[in-house]
């Protein structure tokens, strides 16, 4: 009897995470089409669709009725939206990652530096002027700029082959710490359009999507959400402590650098063309695992789909809630967050005691 009612609680769990992959999916579509069809020529999502299925050669669907319509879904709205499922799903992804790896609930991709040394990379470009690569300069800064300071990050906490984990994290607080300085350092040093810019990138926005952009971060999340799907099952393992875990196979250090690689291509190719959108990857796989539990295989992907629907929600009414006016959608995900993460604090502390 014991073991029946344990099957049919099983069977449910496992409905319940099917339930929520397949409904923050359909969720991902439908914000889509909304998000694609806002602006100041309106769309509506059924011509929005339209329009989609006939570029994949299906006659389905209305095209846009209104005055340039198909201009302003396939030259400014699409790449835009893209774009934020592709920053919001990497974003999620990597905050997931790092929770996992390092047994951490305050891990988040800005943990390991990326974030910051990124804002470093796109400061120097703005500073010095350098237009090596044109328009795409100050994002391959900022791209650089979160690879290498991952990887420095990881090189000054590693000792005798071994990396700890209380070590990275204290690491990473003291680049992050440094970065800072130097940011307040490069903005001292620059004029007045100088100062604009890098705050302006700071804060953080989709305003420069372009299909460009979309087909350099498009493969490199790609990239960094297969590796992430690989680790979940060693993640789960991990979750059990480092000692069991290399009992049971899991050849720990490599699953830590693996990760940390991950993580650093996923939120360097994110960050470079939008600048810096804070919380996602600390707050969405909090909200993930009160659903579908500890489990990596469902967290990995189910985090990648909240962070899309997240960043695609939230760039819609930066963009949308004041008229000829746009929000930092950096600012409107801090000031969400903020208060969000502090309820799950609370309701952490008052349900479990805390977490640790």
């Amino acid at each position: 009897m014991q073991l029946t009612e344990e099957k049919q609680q099983a069977t449910l769990k496992s409905y319940k995470k099917v339930g929520l992959i397949g409904g923050l999916a359909a969720g991902l579509v439908v914000i889509c089409l909304v998000a694609a069809g806002k602006g100041q020529v309106p769309i509506a999502p059924a011509e929005v669709a339209g329009s989609l299925l006939h570029r994949l050669g299906l006659d389905l669907g209305p095209l846009p009725s209104a005055a340039q319509g198909e201009n302003a879904l396939w030259l400014v709205r699409f790449p835009r939206v893209v774009l934020a499922v592709i920053v919001g799903a990497s974003l999620g992804c990597a905050g997931a990652l790092m929770q996992g790896v390092f047994g951490n609930p305050l891990a988040e991709p800005g943990v390991v530096g990326v974030s910051s040394g990124a804002a470093v990379g796109a400061a120097a470009a703005i500073v010095s002027g350098v237009t090596v690569l044109g328009a795409w300069s100050t994002a391959a800064a900022a791209f650089a700029g979160g690879i290498i300071t991952t990887f420095l990050v990881y090189a000054m906490s590693r000792s005798a082959g071994r990396t700890e984990v209380v070590t990275l994290v204290l690491t990473g607080v003291a680049v992050n710490a440094t970065a800072g300085a130097l940011l307040g350092l490069l903005m001292f040093l620059t004029d007045d359009d100088g100062v604009r810019a890098i705050a302006f990138w700071q804060l953080g926005s989709l305003a420069q999507a372009t299909w460009g952009a979309v087909a350099v971060a498009g493969p490199c999340a790609i990239a960094g959400l297969a590796v992430a799907a690989l680790c979940a099952r060693r993640l789960d393992l991990l979750a059990l402590g480092e000692r069991p875990a290399r009992h049971l196979g899991v050849d720990t250090e490599r699953l830590r650098i693996t990760a940390i690689v991950a993580t650093a291509l996923l939120t360097a190719s994110a960050v470079a063309f939008t600048g810096i959108i804070s919380f996602v990857g600390l707050v969405v796989p909090h909200l993930i695992r009160m659903v579908a539990g500890p489990g990596h295989r469902v967290l990995i992907p189910a985090s990648a789909l909240g962070g899309a629907v997240i960043v695609v929600t939230g760039d819609l009414i930066a963009r949308t809630a004041i008229d000829y006016q746009e929000l930092p959608l950096g600012v409107l995900t801090a000031v969400v967050g903020g208060p969000a993460f502090f309820w799950l604090l609370r309701r952490t502390r008052a349900r479990a005691g805390g977490w640790g």
